[in-house]
């Protein structure tokens, strides 16, 4: 059966949920894991978004994690691969009912890194837009309720416009610190 979507409002819970997983997955990836971040609609607070936890590990070297392949799988992560995004690996849980996804890059991965970090910052700072964001995805959602592919793509050209615009935003404010 193909994956539900659904858009929830949003879950105090869901930045409990990311501090339990992101411990888990620090006692795997150990020292060669640098920082951890929580990205993606459920770490921006009052957005509704589809409950699934996405997690980014900035990791010294990837190669690292590829060893750590089977303790992920054995938590109940399906170790995907690249998956589009040359140089990350991308892990999922919960099969069609996801419940966590992890997005892990290399430390000297900053054009990604960047881009996801601006685009969570933006989204918490910029409540109109990530209205504007969530009207879609509840749109998307209902017309789309088992295609994640024609969910996705109904958000592209959105979500290229936010990227850019989050980048730039958050450039500018980091020359004002």
């Amino acid at each position: 059966m193909p994956q539900h979507i659904v858009v929830s409002a949003y879950c105090s819970v869901w930045k409990i949920m990311f501090e339990e997983e992101a411990k888990v997955i620090k006692g795997i990836l150990g020292k060669n894991c640098t920082a951890i971040y929580h990205i993606g609609s459920t770490s921006v607070p009052k957005l509704s978004a589809k409950p699934i936890i996405d997690i980014m590990p900035i990791v010294l070297d990837m190669q690292k994690v590829d060893e750590k392949k089977s303790e992920f799988e054995i938590l109940g992560y399906e170790y995907v691969g690249e998956l589009g995004i040359p140089g990350r690996r991308y892990l999922r849980k919960g099969k069609e009912e996801r419940t966590h996804q992890i997005h892990i890059f290399e430390q000297s991965n900053k054009q990604d890194i960047q881009r996801h970090i601006a685009v969570r910052d933006y989204l918490r700072t910029h409540q109109e837009v990530a209205r504007q964001y969530e009207a879609l995805k509840r749109t998307l959602a209902q017309k789309f309720p088992y295609d994640i592919t024609g969910y996705c793509n109904g958000k592209e050209s959105f979500m290229q416009k936010l990227e850019q615009e989050a980048l730039i935003w958050k450039k500018n404010a980091d020359l004002l610190e």
